[in-house]
Protein backbone atom coordinates (compact mmCIF):
# COMPACT_ATOMS: atom_id res chain seq x y z
CA UNK A 1 0.00 0.00 0.00
CA UNK A 2 0.87 3.56 -0.65
CA UNK A 3 -0.23 6.68 0.02
CA UNK A 4 -0.55 9.71 3.05
CA UNK A 5 -2.18 9.70 5.67
CA UNK A 6 -6.04 9.34 5.71
CA UNK A 7 -6.09 8.62 1.49
CA UNK A 8 -8.08 5.16 2.74
CA UNK A 9 -5.57 2.63 2.79
CA UNK A 10 -6.86 0.98 5.72
CA UNK A 11 -10.25 1.29 4.78
CA UNK A 12 -9.30 -0.12 1.44
CA UNK A 13 -7.66 -3.18 2.81
CA UNK A 14 -10.15 -4.11 5.40
CA UNK A 15 -12.71 -4.00 2.91
CA UNK A 16 -11.05 -6.95 0.50
CA UNK A 17 -8.97 -8.94 2.69
CA UNK A 18 -9.10 -10.92 5.91
CA UNK A 19 -7.56 -9.11 8.91
CA UNK A 20 -4.98 -11.69 9.77
CA UNK A 21 -3.69 -10.97 5.95
CA UNK A 22 -3.54 -6.82 6.83
CA UNK A 23 0.44 -6.25 8.49
CA UNK A 24 -0.49 -2.66 9.63
CA UNK A 25 2.50 -0.24 11.34
CA UNK A 26 -0.24 2.14 13.00
CA UNK A 27 -1.69 -1.35 14.58
CA UNK A 28 1.78 -2.81 15.77
CA UNK A 29 2.43 0.72 17.28
CA UNK A 30 -0.59 0.16 18.85
CA UNK A 31 0.86 -3.14 20.00
CA UNK A 32 4.61 -2.34 21.34
CA UNK A 33 3.48 1.38 21.90
CA UNK A 34 0.74 3.56 23.60
CA UNK A 35 -1.42 3.23 20.56
CA UNK A 36 -1.61 3.78 16.59
CA UNK A 37 0.28 6.71 16.51
CA UNK A 38 2.48 6.87 18.95
CA UNK A 39 5.33 7.66 16.93
CA UNK A 40 8.24 7.15 19.35
CA UNK A 41 6.98 3.54 19.15
CA UNK A 42 7.83 3.66 14.99
CA UNK A 43 11.34 1.70 14.86
CA UNK A 44 9.80 -1.30 17.50
CA UNK A 45 6.60 -1.51 15.17
CA UNK A 46 8.71 -1.34 12.10
CA UNK A 47 10.72 -4.33 13.34
CA UNK A 48 8.17 -6.16 14.23
CA UNK A 49 6.26 -5.92 11.17
CA UNK A 50 9.28 -7.00 9.18
CA UNK A 51 9.38 -9.99 10.92
CA UNK A 52 5.62 -10.80 10.45
CA UNK A 53 6.14 -9.75 6.77
CA UNK A 54 8.53 -12.49 6.29
CA UNK A 55 7.20 -15.28 8.14
CA UNK A 56 3.89 -15.03 6.25
CA UNK A 57 5.89 -14.85 2.93
CA UNK A 58 7.80 -17.94 3.96
CA UNK A 59 5.09 -19.93 4.42
CA UNK A 60 3.31 -18.34 0.58
CA UNK A 61 0.77 -16.43 2.72
CA UNK A 62 -1.21 -13.53 1.48
CA UNK A 63 0.64 -10.31 2.89
CA UNK A 64 -1.17 -6.93 2.98
CA UNK A 65 1.78 -4.26 3.84
CA UNK A 66 -0.61 -1.32 5.59
CA UNK A 67 2.12 1.34 5.93
CA UNK A 68 2.59 4.68 4.18
CA UNK A 69 4.79 2.62 1.81
CA UNK A 70 6.59 6.19 0.87
CA UNK A 71 10.00 4.33 1.45
CA UNK A 72 11.93 3.48 -1.68
CA UNK A 73 13.90 0.83 0.27
CA UNK A 74 11.73 -0.68 2.34
CA UNK A 75 9.15 -1.29 -0.73
CA UNK A 76 12.41 -2.58 -2.84
CA UNK A 77 13.00 -5.57 -0.11
CA UNK A 78 9.33 -6.19 0.07
CA UNK A 79 9.48 -7.07 -3.42
CA UNK A 80 12.62 -8.66 -3.19
CA UNK A 81 11.31 -10.74 -0.46
CA UNK A 82 8.07 -11.68 -2.77
CA UNK A 83 10.43 -13.04 -5.35
CA UNK A 84 12.11 -14.96 -2.95
CA UNK A 85 9.06 -16.36 -2.07
CA UNK A 86 7.50 -17.68 -5.36
CA UNK A 87 4.58 -14.39 -4.94
CA UNK A 88 2.93 -11.84 -7.13
CA UNK A 89 3.77 -8.41 -5.74
CA UNK A 90 1.77 -5.74 -6.40
CA UNK A 91 1.43 -2.14 -5.18
CA UNK A 92 -2.09 -0.48 -4.76
CA UNK A 93 -0.96 3.35 -4.66
CA UNK A 94 -3.76 5.66 -3.24
CA UNK A 95 -3.75 9.11 -5.12
CA UNK A 96 -6.38 10.54 -3.02
CA UNK A 97 -7.26 14.14 -3.28
CA UNK A 98 -5.12 16.17 -0.92
CA UNK A 99 -8.41 18.01 0.43
CA UNK A 100 -9.54 14.77 1.16
CA UNK A 101 -7.06 13.28 3.08
CA UNK A 102 -6.70 17.03 5.06
CA UNK A 103 -10.63 16.73 5.64
CA UNK A 104 -9.61 12.84 7.27
CA UNK A 105 -6.88 13.84 9.07
CA UNK A 106 -8.68 16.46 10.92
CA UNK A 107 -11.60 14.10 11.70
CA UNK A 108 -8.62 11.86 14.05
CA UNK A 109 -8.63 12.05 17.69
CA UNK A 110 -4.90 12.46 16.88
CA UNK A 111 -3.97 13.88 13.18
CA UNK A 112 -0.89 14.02 11.80
CA UNK A 113 0.62 17.49 12.33
CA UNK A 114 -0.44 19.81 9.04
CA UNK A 115 3.13 20.32 7.96
CA UNK A 116 3.88 16.00 8.16
CA UNK A 117 1.19 15.57 6.03
CA UNK A 118 1.70 18.02 3.68
CA UNK A 119 5.57 16.28 3.22
CA UNK A 120 3.76 12.87 2.42
CA UNK A 121 1.12 14.68 0.03
CA UNK A 122 3.97 15.51 -2.21
CA UNK A 123 6.46 12.55 -1.88
CA UNK A 124 3.18 10.45 -3.41
CA UNK A 125 2.59 12.86 -5.75
CA UNK A 126 6.31 11.95 -6.73
CA UNK A 127 6.24 8.46 -6.66
CA UNK A 128 4.50 7.12 -9.71
CA UNK A 129 7.38 6.93 -11.52
CA UNK A 130 9.46 5.30 -9.21
CA UNK A 131 6.80 3.03 -9.12
CA UNK A 132 6.33 2.24 -12.74
CA UNK A 133 10.18 1.74 -12.68
CA UNK A 134 10.53 -0.57 -9.76
CA UNK A 135 9.37 -3.78 -11.18
CA UNK A 136 6.30 -4.59 -9.34
CA UNK A 137 3.94 -6.93 -11.58
CA UNK A 138 1.26 -4.51 -10.91
CA UNK A 139 0.53 -1.18 -9.67
CA UNK A 140 -3.07 -0.31 -9.53
CA UNK A 141 -3.86 3.53 -8.88
CA UNK A 142 -7.05 4.63 -7.33
CA UNK A 143 -7.90 8.47 -7.38
CA UNK A 144 -11.28 7.64 -4.67
CA UNK A 145 -10.56 4.95 -2.71
CA UNK A 146 -12.73 4.10 0.07
CA UNK A 147 -15.71 3.02 -1.63
CA UNK A 148 -17.30 -0.75 -1.06
CA UNK A 149 -16.01 -3.35 -3.64
CA UNK A 150 -16.53 -1.91 -6.83
CA UNK A 151 -17.62 -4.43 -9.45
CA UNK A 152 -19.29 -7.05 -7.13
CA UNK A 153 -22.72 -8.24 -8.52
CA UNK A 154 -25.60 -7.65 -5.84
CA UNK A 155 -27.37 -11.22 -5.12
CA UNK A 156 -30.77 -11.65 -6.25
CA UNK A 157 -33.47 -13.26 -4.00
CA UNK A 158 -33.81 -15.96 -6.55
CA UNK A 159 -33.46 -16.85 -10.31
CA UNK A 160 -36.51 -15.84 -12.46
CA UNK A 161 -34.29 -16.68 -15.76
CA UNK A 162 -36.25 -18.81 -18.38
CA UNK A 163 -34.20 -22.41 -18.43
CA UNK A 164 -33.79 -22.17 -21.83
CA UNK A 165 -31.91 -19.16 -21.22
CA UNK A 166 -29.57 -19.67 -17.94
CA UNK A 167 -26.53 -18.10 -18.90
CA UNK A 168 -24.77 -15.31 -16.80
CA UNK A 169 -24.08 -11.53 -18.14
CA UNK A 170 -20.61 -13.84 -18.62
CA UNK A 171 -22.37 -15.90 -21.12
CA UNK A 172 -21.47 -19.09 -18.74
CA UNK A 173 -23.76 -21.64 -18.34
CA UNK A 174 -23.45 -23.33 -14.57
CA UNK A 175 -23.90 -26.68 -13.93
CA UNK A 176 -23.55 -27.94 -10.37
CA UNK A 177 -21.16 -31.01 -10.19
CA UNK A 178 -22.33 -33.42 -6.93
CA UNK A 179 -19.77 -35.57 -6.07
CA UNK A 180 -20.03 -36.06 -2.15
CA UNK A 181 -23.32 -36.97 -0.04
CA UNK A 182 -23.50 -36.48 3.12
CA UNK A 183 -26.91 -36.98 3.20
CA UNK A 184 -27.36 -38.86 6.92
CA UNK A 185 -30.74 -40.23 7.81
CA UNK A 186 -32.58 -39.06 4.95
CA UNK A 187 -31.22 -39.49 0.81
CA UNK A 188 -33.89 -38.74 -1.30
CA UNK A 189 -34.96 -35.39 1.19
CA UNK A 190 -31.28 -34.11 0.74
CA UNK A 191 -30.76 -34.75 -3.02
CA UNK A 192 -33.80 -33.14 -3.71
CA UNK A 193 -33.39 -30.13 -1.55
CA UNK A 194 -29.62 -29.64 -3.28
CA UNK A 195 -31.76 -29.97 -6.66
CA UNK A 196 -34.52 -27.55 -5.81
CA UNK A 197 -31.87 -25.50 -4.31
CA UNK A 198 -29.43 -25.38 -7.42
CA UNK A 199 -32.62 -24.43 -9.89
CA UNK A 200 -33.15 -21.69 -7.39
CA UNK A 201 -30.27 -20.67 -7.60
CA UNK A 202 -29.91 -20.49 -11.08
CA UNK A 203 -28.02 -23.02 -12.35
CA UNK A 204 -28.52 -24.37 -15.57
CA UNK A 205 -28.23 -28.50 -14.48
CA UNK A 206 -27.09 -31.27 -11.92
CA UNK A 207 -24.35 -33.34 -12.82
CA UNK A 208 -23.85 -36.53 -10.46
CA UNK A 209 -20.48 -37.96 -10.42
CA UNK A 210 -20.01 -41.85 -11.51
CA UNK A 211 -18.28 -43.89 -9.67
CA UNK A 212 -19.03 -47.29 -7.03
CA UNK A 213 -16.51 -46.62 -4.52
CA UNK A 214 -16.31 -42.87 -3.32
CA UNK A 215 -12.53 -41.05 -4.32
CA UNK A 216 -9.75 -40.62 -2.37
CA UNK A 217 -9.88 -37.43 -4.08
CA UNK A 218 -13.14 -36.60 -2.44
CA UNK A 219 -13.81 -38.54 0.52
CA UNK A 220 -13.20 -41.71 2.31
CA UNK A 221 -14.18 -45.20 0.97
CA UNK A 222 -16.91 -45.96 2.98
CA UNK A 223 -19.12 -42.41 2.13
CA UNK A 224 -21.97 -42.79 0.35
CA UNK A 225 -21.70 -42.32 -3.54
CA UNK A 226 -25.33 -43.89 -5.41
CA UNK A 227 -25.85 -45.22 -8.57
CA UNK A 228 -26.22 -41.95 -11.00
CA UNK A 229 -28.85 -43.12 -13.11
CA UNK A 230 -31.30 -44.05 -10.27
CA UNK A 231 -30.44 -41.35 -8.85
CA UNK A 232 -31.55 -38.73 -11.60
CA UNK A 233 -34.44 -40.87 -11.90
CA UNK A 234 -35.42 -39.49 -8.84
CA UNK A 235 -34.06 -35.69 -9.13
CA UNK A 236 -36.29 -36.53 -12.45
CA UNK A 237 -39.50 -36.16 -10.60
CA UNK A 238 -39.18 -32.84 -8.99
CA UNK A 239 -40.59 -29.45 -10.18
CA UNK A 240 -37.33 -27.99 -11.74
CA UNK A 241 -36.02 -27.10 -15.37
CA UNK A 242 -32.24 -28.89 -14.42
CA UNK A 243 -30.37 -30.51 -17.47
CA UNK A 244 -29.66 -33.90 -15.79
CA UNK A 245 -26.73 -36.47 -16.36
CA UNK A 246 -23.17 -37.52 -15.29
CA UNK A 247 -19.72 -36.21 -14.80
CA UNK A 248 -18.31 -38.65 -16.15
CA UNK A 249 -19.88 -42.50 -16.76
CA UNK A 250 -16.18 -44.57 -17.39
CA UNK A 251 -16.80 -46.53 -20.48
CA UNK A 252 -15.84 -49.30 -18.35
CA UNK A 253 -18.03 -49.78 -16.12
CA UNK A 254 -21.56 -50.42 -18.15
CA UNK A 255 -21.72 -51.63 -21.63
CA UNK A 256 -22.52 -48.18 -23.55
CA UNK A 257 -25.61 -50.00 -24.63
CA UNK A 258 -27.07 -50.19 -21.11
CA UNK A 259 -25.87 -46.17 -20.52
CA UNK A 260 -28.08 -45.52 -23.76
CA UNK A 261 -31.24 -46.98 -22.46
CA UNK A 262 -30.83 -45.43 -19.02
CA UNK A 263 -30.14 -41.73 -20.68
CA UNK A 264 -32.99 -42.63 -23.20
CA UNK A 265 -35.26 -43.27 -20.10
CA UNK A 266 -34.14 -40.62 -18.45
CA UNK A 267 -34.71 -38.20 -21.18
CA UNK A 268 -37.99 -39.02 -22.29
CA UNK A 269 -39.12 -39.01 -18.11
CA UNK A 270 -37.56 -35.47 -18.12
CA UNK A 271 -38.74 -33.94 -21.31
CA UNK A 272 -35.71 -33.51 -23.13
CA UNK A 273 -33.01 -32.87 -19.80
CA UNK A 274 -30.85 -35.55 -20.16
CA UNK A 275 -26.96 -35.53 -21.06
CA UNK A 276 -24.71 -37.85 -20.76
CA UNK A 277 -21.14 -37.46 -19.77
CA UNK A 278 -18.70 -40.38 -20.38
CA UNK A 279 -14.79 -41.20 -19.90
CA UNK A 280 -12.11 -43.71 -20.51
CA UNK A 281 -11.86 -44.89 -16.78
CA UNK A 282 -8.84 -44.39 -14.22
CA UNK A 283 -9.65 -46.07 -11.09
CA UNK A 284 -8.40 -49.82 -10.91
CA UNK A 285 -9.64 -50.28 -7.43
CA UNK A 286 -13.03 -50.09 -8.11
CA UNK A 287 -13.16 -52.36 -10.87
CA UNK A 288 -11.60 -54.58 -8.83
CA UNK A 289 -13.68 -54.42 -5.90
CA UNK A 290 -16.68 -54.95 -7.89
CA UNK A 291 -15.36 -57.58 -10.42
CA UNK A 292 -15.34 -55.39 -13.43
CA UNK A 293 -12.17 -55.73 -16.14
CA UNK A 294 -10.34 -52.99 -16.31
CA UNK A 295 -8.06 -53.50 -19.49
CA UNK A 296 -5.25 -51.04 -20.61
CA UNK A 297 -5.28 -47.28 -21.75
CA UNK A 298 -4.94 -48.42 -25.17
CA UNK A 299 -8.32 -50.56 -25.25
CA UNK A 300 -10.53 -48.46 -23.09
CA UNK A 301 -10.02 -45.41 -25.49
CA UNK A 302 -10.81 -48.04 -28.29
CA UNK A 303 -13.55 -48.80 -25.83
CA UNK A 304 -14.65 -45.25 -25.70
CA UNK A 305 -14.52 -44.26 -29.28
CA UNK A 306 -17.26 -47.03 -30.21
CA UNK A 307 -18.76 -46.82 -27.11
CA UNK A 308 -19.83 -43.11 -27.97
CA UNK A 309 -20.86 -44.52 -31.68
CA UNK A 310 -22.89 -47.00 -29.98
CA UNK A 311 -24.48 -44.79 -27.64
CA UNK A 312 -25.40 -42.46 -30.96
CA UNK A 313 -26.35 -45.41 -33.06
CA UNK A 314 -29.02 -46.79 -30.44
CA UNK A 315 -30.35 -42.92 -30.14
CA UNK A 316 -31.52 -42.54 -33.68
CA UNK A 317 -34.52 -42.90 -34.91
CA UNK A 318 -35.48 -46.16 -36.72
CA UNK A 319 -34.94 -49.93 -36.27
CA UNK A 320 -32.02 -50.98 -38.49
CA UNK A 321 -28.27 -52.42 -38.13
CA UNK A 322 -25.70 -50.21 -37.24
CA UNK A 323 -21.66 -50.73 -37.32
CA UNK A 324 -21.59 -53.64 -34.33
CA UNK A 325 -25.06 -53.67 -33.50
CA UNK A 326 -27.37 -56.14 -35.30
CA UNK A 327 -30.48 -54.04 -34.34
CA UNK A 328 -30.90 -50.29 -32.76
CA UNK A 329 -34.05 -51.54 -31.03
CA UNK A 330 -33.74 -48.62 -28.31
CA UNK A 331 -37.30 -47.50 -26.90
CA UNK A 332 -38.33 -45.11 -25.49
CA UNK A 333 -36.74 -42.93 -27.95
CA UNK A 334 -34.73 -39.90 -26.35
CA UNK A 335 -37.00 -36.62 -26.50
CA UNK A 336 -33.91 -34.59 -27.61
CA UNK A 337 -30.65 -35.04 -28.82
CA UNK A 338 -28.87 -36.12 -25.69
CA UNK A 339 -25.78 -34.33 -25.52
CA UNK A 340 -22.04 -36.25 -24.99
CA UNK A 341 -19.51 -34.38 -22.94
CA UNK A 342 -16.47 -36.44 -23.11
CA UNK A 343 -14.27 -35.61 -20.19
CA UNK A 344 -10.22 -36.32 -19.98
CA UNK A 345 -7.68 -34.35 -20.81
CA UNK A 346 -4.90 -36.80 -22.70
CA UNK A 347 -4.29 -35.94 -26.64
CA UNK A 348 -6.31 -38.65 -27.50
CA UNK A 349 -9.40 -38.60 -25.42
CA UNK A 350 -9.36 -35.06 -26.91
CA UNK A 351 -9.04 -35.98 -30.10
CA UNK A 352 -12.20 -38.33 -29.63
CA UNK A 353 -14.31 -35.39 -27.77
CA UNK A 354 -13.72 -32.81 -30.89
CA UNK A 355 -14.52 -35.98 -33.54
CA UNK A 356 -17.50 -37.43 -31.82
CA UNK A 357 -18.69 -35.79 -28.65
CA UNK A 358 -21.20 -32.19 -27.93
CA UNK A 359 -18.11 -31.39 -25.61
CA UNK A 360 -15.02 -31.71 -24.18
CA UNK A 361 -14.38 -31.38 -20.73
CA UNK A 362 -11.54 -30.73 -18.64
CA UNK A 363 -9.95 -28.98 -15.70
CA UNK A 364 -9.80 -24.92 -15.54
CA UNK A 365 -5.88 -25.28 -15.75
CA UNK A 366 -6.00 -27.52 -19.02
CA UNK A 367 -8.65 -25.19 -21.31
CA UNK A 368 -6.00 -24.21 -23.84
CA UNK A 369 -5.19 -27.77 -24.97
CA UNK A 370 -9.13 -28.14 -25.12
CA UNK A 371 -9.71 -25.48 -27.08
CA UNK A 372 -6.65 -26.10 -29.50
CA UNK A 373 -8.04 -29.63 -29.91
CA UNK A 374 -11.49 -28.60 -30.68
CA UNK A 375 -10.68 -25.62 -32.96
CA UNK A 376 -12.19 -25.68 -36.20
CA UNK A 377 -15.28 -27.43 -34.79
CA UNK A 378 -18.65 -27.22 -33.16
CA UNK A 379 -17.36 -28.47 -30.30
CA UNK A 380 -17.70 -26.69 -27.02
CA UNK A 381 -15.32 -26.82 -24.26
CA UNK A 382 -16.56 -27.12 -20.64
CA UNK A 383 -14.76 -27.10 -17.39
CA UNK A 384 -14.82 -28.73 -13.90
CA UNK A 385 -13.90 -26.79 -11.72
CA UNK A 386 -13.48 -27.20 -7.56
CA UNK A 387 -13.16 -23.84 -6.27
CA UNK A 388 -13.22 -22.81 -2.21
CA UNK A 389 -15.61 -19.90 -2.34
CA UNK A 390 -16.68 -18.00 0.73
CA UNK A 391 -18.99 -14.87 1.39
CA UNK A 392 -15.90 -12.80 2.21
CA UNK A 393 -12.43 -13.27 2.78
CA UNK A 394 -12.86 -14.18 6.53
CA UNK A 395 -15.33 -17.01 5.74
CA UNK A 396 -12.98 -18.30 2.39
CA UNK A 397 -9.88 -18.38 4.65
CA UNK A 398 -12.59 -19.87 7.63
CA UNK A 399 -13.15 -23.24 4.92
CA UNK A 400 -9.50 -23.46 3.49
CA UNK A 401 -8.48 -23.94 6.85
CA UNK A 402 -11.80 -26.87 7.53
CA UNK A 403 -11.29 -28.29 4.14
CA UNK A 404 -6.62 -28.18 3.88
CA UNK A 405 -5.97 -31.74 6.04
CA UNK A 406 -2.67 -32.04 5.62
CA UNK A 407 -2.22 -29.62 2.45
CA UNK A 408 -0.44 -26.16 4.01
CA UNK A 409 -3.32 -23.13 3.77
CA UNK A 410 -1.30 -21.06 1.08
CA UNK A 411 -0.65 -24.65 -1.32
CA UNK A 412 -4.61 -25.29 -0.75
CA UNK A 413 -5.60 -21.91 -1.42
CA UNK A 414 -4.00 -21.85 -4.86
CA UNK A 415 -5.15 -25.15 -5.75
CA UNK A 416 -8.72 -24.44 -5.58
CA UNK A 417 -8.79 -21.21 -6.50
CA UNK A 418 -9.96 -19.55 -2.81
CA UNK A 419 -11.89 -16.45 -3.21
CA UNK A 420 -15.44 -14.69 -2.82
CA UNK A 421 -17.69 -15.35 -5.51
CA UNK A 422 -16.78 -11.25 -7.09
CA UNK A 423 -13.16 -12.73 -7.41
CA UNK A 424 -14.72 -15.91 -8.65
CA UNK A 425 -16.68 -14.16 -11.14
CA UNK A 426 -13.52 -11.99 -12.57
CA UNK A 427 -12.11 -15.30 -12.72
CA UNK A 428 -14.89 -17.30 -14.91
CA UNK A 429 -15.17 -14.25 -16.80
CA UNK A 430 -11.51 -15.20 -18.33
CA UNK A 431 -13.05 -18.81 -18.88
CA UNK A 432 -15.50 -17.08 -21.35
CA UNK A 433 -13.44 -14.82 -23.01
CA UNK A 434 -11.64 -17.44 -23.72
CA UNK A 435 -13.97 -19.72 -24.96
CA UNK A 436 -15.49 -21.68 -22.39
CA UNK A 437 -19.27 -22.90 -22.77
CA UNK A 438 -20.02 -24.09 -19.51
CA UNK A 439 -18.66 -24.42 -15.72
CA UNK A 440 -19.49 -27.89 -14.04
CA UNK A 441 -18.64 -26.09 -10.42
CA UNK A 442 -18.41 -28.83 -7.85
CA UNK A 443 -17.99 -27.41 -3.90
CA UNK A 444 -16.09 -29.77 -1.13
CA UNK A 445 -18.04 -28.28 1.53
CA UNK A 446 -21.45 -28.90 -0.25
CA UNK A 447 -23.80 -29.80 3.22
CA UNK A 448 -26.85 -28.81 2.33
CA UNK A 449 -28.84 -26.73 0.43
CA UNK A 450 -27.97 -23.53 1.89
CA UNK A 451 -24.33 -23.79 0.77
CA UNK A 452 -25.58 -22.70 -2.87
CA UNK A 453 -27.29 -19.27 -2.03
CA UNK A 454 -23.48 -18.06 -1.87
CA UNK A 455 -23.32 -18.97 -5.58
CA UNK A 456 -26.24 -17.14 -6.88
CA UNK A 457 -23.93 -14.03 -8.10
CA UNK A 458 -22.19 -16.54 -10.41
CA UNK A 459 -25.13 -17.74 -11.82
CA UNK A 460 -26.47 -14.69 -12.64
Amino acid sequence: MVGASGSGKSTWAEARYRRDEIVSSDALRGVVGSGPHDLDASADAFDLLERIVAARLGRGLTTVVDTLGLDQERRTAWLAAARAAGLPALVVHLDTPSDLCRERNRGRDRPVPAQVLAGQLRKVAAVATALDLEGWDAVHRLSEPGRAAEGAPQRPVGSTTAVAQRRNSQGLRFVLQVGRFPWREDPAAWLSGIALAADEAGFAGLALMDHLIQIPQVGRAWEPIPEPWVTLGLLAGLDTGLDLGTLVTPVTLRPPGITAKAAATLDALSGGRAFVGVGAGWWAREHAAYGVPFPPPRERLDDLETGIATMRALWAPGTKASGDLPETTCYPRPAHDIPIVVGGSGARTLRIGARLGDAVNVRTELVDRALAATEGTDVRVTVLDLPTIGLDRDDTWARVERLRGTTKAATYAERSHAGTPAEQRDRYGTLADRGVDTVFLALADLDGPEDLERLIPLTT
